[in-house]
């Protein structure tokens, strides 16, 4: 029997586990290890003395936002040997069995984001999604990183003016975004590389994460004409390719499929009525934990 189910000290973690999720994944940008943040988490609760704790949800948080940035750090190590850009696990928010995750990831969490979170370091990075994501106070967010205050507030400021250029000045509508999408699957599928062309800003940049293991652009791609000729190229070398509109990230995206199985995911990043960025997750091993249900990885 899940431990979960006979012990007292669940119900206050279970009240926290989607924030901590949330939290986690942010941090990581990977699912499995998000999860088994959480799990650490979970087996040091056990062992605290719950009756010195004034607030679980901030004991919680605390420990789960060390742990994250002990492994951020470990894996910056290794994503630096990474083939290829890497780019965070895509999560098909719609299928995620509880209604309080799919709450906690329906905001701050696109692909886009994460990938420009990539750049900063695992304390700078901690600080900007307590503070701008999770509306933590300076305080607060100086105990939970062991940091003094005017620190905590220069990490945050820092970090602003470092995403400042890859995150959006405004909004672009979802039933825009959805026309839209509908134009660029359309024309990636044909490989109508002027349609893609038409859709994209002057510095689209394109990122393929395949990790080594299928076929992927192993540089960023720049400029419409770059991008429009690899879609050409992408249609004529699977002609079966079909795209889907489906909610990854908690953003608008576009799941591919090859054979009825998993091809790639897309995500964007827009500005005004036109794509300036493109994400592709073609890792199967990303594909594999994506949570949409029924559906194989090829």
């Amino acid at each position: 029997m899940d431990p979960l189910e006979v012990d007292d000290s669940a119900q206050p973690f279970e009240q926290c586990r989607s924030r901590l999720f949330g939290v986690a994944y942010r941090m990581l940008g990977c699912r499995a290890d998000a999860e088994d943040v959480v799990q650490d988490a979970w087996l040091r609760w056990q062992r605290t003395d719950r009756a010195s704790v004034e607030s679980a949800e901030a004991w919680l948080v605390t420990v789960v936002t060390r742990l994250s940035l002990d492994r951020l750090r470990s894996a910056k190590r290794e994503r630096e040997s990474y083939v290829g850009p890497w780019l965070p696990d895509p999560i098909f928010t719609d299928a995620l069995p509880s209604p309080d995750l799919r709450m906690e990831l329906a905001s701050e969490v696109s692909v886009a984001l994460l990938t420009v979170l990539e750049r900063l370091a695992p304390d700078k990075r901690a600080a900007f999604l307590l503070k701008d994501v999770f509306d933590y106070d300076y305080p607060e967010i100086a105990d939970i990183l062991g940091r003094s205050e005017p620190a905590v507030r220069q990490l945050v400021h820092r970090a602003r003016e470092d995403l400042r250029v890859g995150r959006p000045r405004f909004a672009v509508p979802e039933r825009d975004r959805d026309r839209l999408l509908e134009k660029f699957m359309a024309a990636a599928t044909t490989g109508d590389r002027e349609a893609v062309m038409a859709l994209l800003t002057d510095d689209a940049e394109y990122l393929s994460d395949g990790g080594g293991k299928v076929y992927a652009a192993l540089t960023a791609l720049r400029g419409p004409e770059r991008i429009g000729r690899l879609y050409h190229v992408v249609a004529r070398r699977f002609p079966d390719l079909t795209y889907r509109l489906l909610r990854v990230n908690g953003e608008l995206g576009a799941l591919v499929l090859c054979g009825g199985e998993v091809f790639s995911v897309h995500c964007f990043r827009w500005r005004g009525d036109r794509i300036a960025g493109l994400y592709v997750i073609r890792n199967p091993d990303k594909l594999a934990h994506c949570g949409l249900p029924g559906v194989p990885s090829g």
